[in-house]
């Protein structure tokens, strides 16, 4: 069945929400500088959102993004790319980069679960997992999370598949779809949710759904280290959850 979305409102969910005084984290104490954050490209339109309130609360401070898929940044990371915070889609890939003793700490901050996104129009009548088989379906690349995550979810259904295309991360593979070069996609429901009608949901069932965590965690040679640690304990304290539980993030 198509997936009606209702995206509850902030203030509904937390008092957190609010971009008052409590938004600043408790002892973060003067900040100044910037940061640089790279994080999974499903937390674009929730970070950014962050990063403003943020910023408003610290004025003089600055966080800039890299966002993309957790495999690709995960490997920057590892090569000394200059990222002072990352955000997985994925534990492994937060794995990764913790054994090779570039991260430290990594706290779990929401979790998401896979959806197919058809066109607003579903033209090739999309209802179902099994109707992908017969259908134009982009994936993600196998090193994202979203493409192991469809990966799991083709594999509980039972569902062989040759994907017509692979986009480098989740917000690659929702264009597809978006532009009608295919019939589907397999992405994250909060990308769904933040697409603003240009595509629809088919909700996939629990039995054969599969889920990802999301761990965030300072970078070991940060050149901010203040600023980098008040960001993570922002963004997993109560105005982060809060933010991410609005944009259709599950709890960890």
């Amino acid at each position: 069945m198509i997936k009606k979305i209702t995206v509850v409102a902030c203030g509904l969910l937390l008092a957190a929400c609010s971009s008052s005084g409590g938004d600043k984290p408790a002892g973060a104490g003067d900040l100044s500088g910037s940061i640089t954050v790279y994080a999974a490209a499903s937390l674009k339109g929730t970070f950014t959102e962050l990063a403003d309130r943020f910023k408003t609360a610290h004025p003089g401070t600055d966080i800039t993004f890299q966002f993309g898929s957790s495999g690709d940044l995960a490997t920057q990371i590892t090569q000394g790319a200059p990222a002072d915070v990352f955000a997985s889609a994925a534990t492994k890939n937060m794995d990764d980069v913790v054994k090779a003793g570039d991260a430290i700490g990594p706290v779990d901050i929401a979790s998401n679960s896979a959806e197919i996104a058809v066109p607003k129009d579903n033209p090739a009548r999309i209802g179902s997992v099994d109707d992908l088989a017969k259908a134009k379906v982009a994936l993600c690349v196998a090193t994202a999370p979203c493409g192991r995550l469809a990966a799991t979810v083709l594999d509980n259904a039972k569902v062989k598949l040759t994907p017509t295309t692979e986009g480098a991360d989740v917000k690659a593979t929702l264009a597809l779809v978006e532009s009608g070069e295919v019939d589907a996609g397999i992405v994250y429901v909060t990308d769904v949710i933040a697409d603003g009608g240009r595509v629809v949901g088919v909700e996939i069932p629990d039995d054969i759904n599969s889920t990802t965590k999301y761990p965030l965690a300072t970078i070991k040679e940060t050149k901010n280290p203040a600023l980098a640690k008040a960001w993570v304990d922002y963004v997993s304290g109560p105005a982060g959850r809060a933010e991410l539980s609005e944009a259709g993030f599950a709890a960890p």
